[in-house]
């Protein structure tokens, strides 16, 4: 290979290096294949031209006889059918005659197959003169007709037959050369395809070599990256083809890779050092955060503080008094209970019953509130005060500044396995942006100091406890046509958690 072609090599794709390899091979196999049908063809033609005379001269023997049997029936017969049958064969046996070309076979044979000829002409002259005989009904000279052609018909069998024997033996030295040269045309074919093969493994051998090579070093200079091992040497090869490329690409990528461990492994100390101060300050802002809850309510000074209460409004009669702070207390008593803790949703409905109530007795029954819930999947257990932030964030946001009649609406319902939590209001509505907040888990609707029965627990909170109770993030959807539409908030948790 001289240093252009090789230049020329170097440089084209991996896919026409492959079509190369292919092409050359198949071209070779193509032209042996037609070499081979042509010859085998030409081989085979030739014998089936070796016996075409044989098979004449036996048709023309059975054209005879028919002729020599057809005419004994009419004479016997005289029937119409037998002379038709006469014609017919007399027709066949001519037309054989004239197809009968033996000029090539050698002057022996042509001779014999003249004197066959004329053997036959006076044969059919005499044949025909029986049957005009028979027909005349001239007994004496059909009789002596047909007996003359009886021995005319037994010689000219003899000749035909001769002549069929001696041009069998010579076909039969032809059939045997040509057979003969069929089996070396097989055994050069052969050994042509055999030479071929070998060729043909060496070509692609060469061809492919160039291109598994290197495909082999990076293989393994990849399987040393994989298992850990960055500071391999990779061989670039030369040339343009894609093997090339991906060598080149490949080595800077291990350089590249090289130089940001290095830099990973300076950042990845630095920030372990950083997250472990997080995590220390995440933990007592979480500390601070619960003694602050707890301390914002003091469990013992507030019970008793509403019994006392409680009963000072019973002994003044106040009925309505007293049920207003039984209710109180009941909902502090729930949120003190059940803040760590899971519930039914009986309960958190319970809960959201007294919560309205309460808001009622502060506003004077300005909170229209309607329930239709399910009872059969009100033992389904759910995270305790999911439902009360929401209605207080409906209440808070929703229709508390409204110039219409605020409802509010809790539908408990099952859906595709799921058990279906709906709180609905028709207040002022919320926007997209709004509920892709709320849904993110940012703290949107936290209610303020001054909110009534307010537990301090937002909807990013309700959204997150949630999420790692039932170990989904699709638990809660938010629907809103608008401003002035209503806002409609949809729990979703599944019957058997």
């Amino acid at each position: 290979m001289t240093g252009a072609i090789r230049r020329k090599w170097n440089n084209a794709s991996v896919r026409s290096k492959l079509l190369i390899a292919f092409i050359i091979p198949t071209v070779l196999i193509l032209i042996v294949n037609i070499y081979m049908y042509v010859s085998i063809n030409t081989m085979i033609a030739k014998v089936d031209e070796i016996y075409v005379v044989n098979v004449s001269l036996n048709n023309l023997s059975d054209d005879l006889t028919s002729i020599q049997n057809s005419m004994k029936d009419y004479l016997e017969s005289k029937s119409t059918t037998s002379l038709n049958d006469y014609y017919r064969a007399e027709q066949d046996y001519r037309n054989g005659l004239a197809s009968l070309d033996l000029k090539n076979s050698g002057t022996a044979v042509y001779a014999m197959q003249e004197n066959i000829i004329h053997q036959s002409e006076n044969y059919l002259q005499v044949a025909g003169e029986t049957i005009t005989a028979k027909r005349g009904r001239n007994v004496e000279k059909y009789k002596a007709s047909f007996e003359e052609t009886v021995g005319m018909y037994s010689d000219l069998q003899a000749c035909i037959y001769a002549l069929n024997n001696k041009q069998f033996k010579k076909n039969t030295s032809d059939y045997s050369i040509l057979l003969s040269s069929l089996r070396s045309m097989e055994m050069i074919t052969i050994l042509i395809l055999f030479f071929i093969g070998i060729v043909n493994v060496i070509v692609v051998f060469l061809m492919t070599k160039s291109m598994t090579l290197p495909l082999i070093d990076l293989s393994q200079a990849a399987n040393e990256v994989a298992e850990g091992n960055f500071d391999v040497e990779v061989e670039v090869t030369e040339g343009g083809d894609e093997i090339s490329v991906v060598s080149k690409a490949f080595k800077q990528m291990l350089l590249s890779i090289q130089k940001y461990i290095a830099e990973i492994k300076d950042s990845v100390l630095r920030e372990s050092r950083l997250k472990e101060h997080e995590l220390v300050m995440e933990n007592r802002m979480k500390e601070v955060q619960l003694r602050s809850l707890q301390a914002q309510i003091n469990p013992h000074f507030l019970f008793n503080t509403l019994n006392a209460g409680e009963q000072l409004a019973m002994m003044e009669g106040a009925d309505k008094t007293t049920e207003f702070i039984e209710n109180m207390a009941d909902f502090f008593r729930y949120n003190i209970k059940k803040i760590d803790n899971d519930a039914s949703i009986a309960e958190e409905i319970t809960l959201v019953d007294k919560y309205v109530y309460i808001l009622n007795v502060r506003f004077t029954g300005e909170i229209h509130y309607r329930k239709h819930v399910d009872e059969e999947v009100t033992e389904v257990r759910v995270p305790s005060m999911i439902l009360q932030p929401i209605v207080e964030n409906a209440v808070n946001y929703g229709i508390r500044d409204i110039d219409w009649e605020g409802h509010i609406d809790l539908n408990v319902y099952r859906e595709n396995g799921n058990v279906m939590l709906s709180i609905k209001d028709n207040g002022i509505g919320m926007g997209q942006e709004q509920i892709d907040r709320i849904l993110s888990g940012e703290a949107v609707g936290e209610p303020s100091a001054d909110h009534a029965a307010s537990n301090g627990i937002g909807l990013g909170n309700v959204i997150e406890r949630l999420q790692i109770f039932t170990g989904r993030s699709d638990v809660m959807e938010i629907f809103s046509e608008g401003e002035g539409k209503g806002t409609e908030f949809v729990i979703k948790v599944p019957m058997h958690v």
